[in-house]
């Protein structure tokens, strides 16, 4: 009996190519989800000491660096800097959510407290490969389909990355203006 001629080639030949939008916007969902990690240790820095957890002079030392990447690079430094507020509000409920939880059950708080100029080191290279990813994303940001492509990606980040369900909340808030139109109504 012959068999199908599908079955013949190796199933990695048969795979069909990730569409450009996905392939664009996993990068930027999976580097978002990175930089969402650093927020455990920005609260854990912050942890019992009067550090407030909004800092609007930092957030905006932030979002003029990745609007000067932005436009060294070529890219839009408006759509990046829309971004990076998401980002930077999705990094905000991290910390407020793990305080919460420390201020509920003492024992889970952290007994260290990181350097906080080390993370912000981890938090600035993380931004850089962030903005990267913008501007390597701006067909896929702008297609009709990309809120279901950028869904898609979240939900395999959230997979691959097992975030709980704290980090997923946060994942979905970092992330909403990434597609054009899509944000708070900003374009």
């Amino acid at each position: 009996m012959a068999t199908p001629a599908a079955s013949a080639v190796p199933a990695d030949a048969r795979a069909a190519p990730a569409p450009a939008p996905y392939a664009q916007l996993l990068p930027l969902v999976a580097l978002s989800a990175d930089r969402l990690a650093t927020a455990d240790l920005v609260a854990a820095a912050k942890w019992g000491t009067d550090s407030p957890i909004d800092d609007p002079a930092r957030e905006q030392v932030v979002l003029d660096s990745v609007r000067q990447q932005a436009r060294d690079i070529g890219a839009d430094p408006e759509a990046t800097a829309r971004i990076f507020r998401d980002q930077i509000e999705a990094n905000k409920l991290v910390q407020r959510g793990l305080h919460r939880q420390w201020t509920a059950d003492p024992a889970k708080a952290p007994v260290t407290r990181p350097d906080l100029t080390e993370v912000r080191k981890e938090i600035n290279r993380l931004n850089t490969a962030l903005v990267r990813a913008v501007a390597d994303s701006t067909v896929a940001r702008s297609v009709p389909y990309c809120v279901p492509v950028l869904a898609v990606s979240a939900l395999r980040v959230r997979h691959e990355k097992r975030l709980d369900p704290l980090h997923t909340k946060a994942l979905v808030r970092a992330v909403p203006s990434v597609c054009d139109g899509s944000g708070s109504g900003e374009r």
